[in-house]
């Protein structure tokens, strides 16, 4: 491990499982572990590239480390690591993506490498990644009626094709000088 490896925070209540997640990152990755919402908040920074946290804790949740962490300087990408079932509560909620425990070391490690690709998306992109994970996840954990009935479900795909048409906007004002001046910047060092 480096001074250049990223950072992840693992906040995890579940001792055991905090280890073990940790240790399987920890050949990879700068990890800090917090077994509580009070220490994960004592733990961030903007040093911290990917939060990884559970949602249900003993007196705060992850929910509220969630928000912390948006509310504070850095960009860290968000996966939310947690035995709780998403429901449409989530539409609100700051995460990158979500994953239901439990989770192979395989699942872990392809949690964090996208989390950290995606912090190099710009805005635009990573609300989109957002919103389609959410959506998806609604999809697979709620009924059919559900989803229908659902607000909140039907504002995240609102939010979606809001984000859709304003990207394909852009694009459409892009001329192909534009386009390799884009790519060529993207392919300096």
């Amino acid at each position: 491990m480096s001074d250049d490896d990223p950072v992840v925070l693992l906040v995890e209540d579940e001792r055991d499982l905090a280890d073990s997640f940790g240790s399987l990152l920890d050949d990879e990755y700068d990890v800090r572990v917090a077994y509580d919402a009070q220490t994960a908040l004592d733990l961030y920074d903007e040093a911290v590239d990917v939060a990884l946290l559970d949602r249900r804790m003993p007196g705060m949740s992850g929910d509220e480390v969630l928000r912390h962490i948006r509310d504070e300087p850095g960009d860290c990408g968000v996966g939310m690591l947690t035995a709780v079932d998403p429901a449409p509560d989530i539409a609100d909620m700051g995460f990158d993506e979500y994953i239901v425990k439990p989770a192979s070391g395989d699942d872990l490690m392809s949690l964090v490498e996208t989390l950290l690709q995606r912090t190099t998306c710009d805005e635009a992109l990573r609300r989109h990644y957002r919103l389609t994970n959410k959506i998806a996840l609604l999809e697979e954990y709620l009924e059919p009626a559900e989803l229908a009935d659902s607000e909140e479900y039907q504002r995240l795909n609102e939010e979606l094709a809001d984000v859709d048409r304003t990207a394909s906007e852009a694009v459409e004002d892009l001329d192909s000088a534009d386009v390799g001046a884009i790519l060529r910047s993207d392919s300096q060092p």
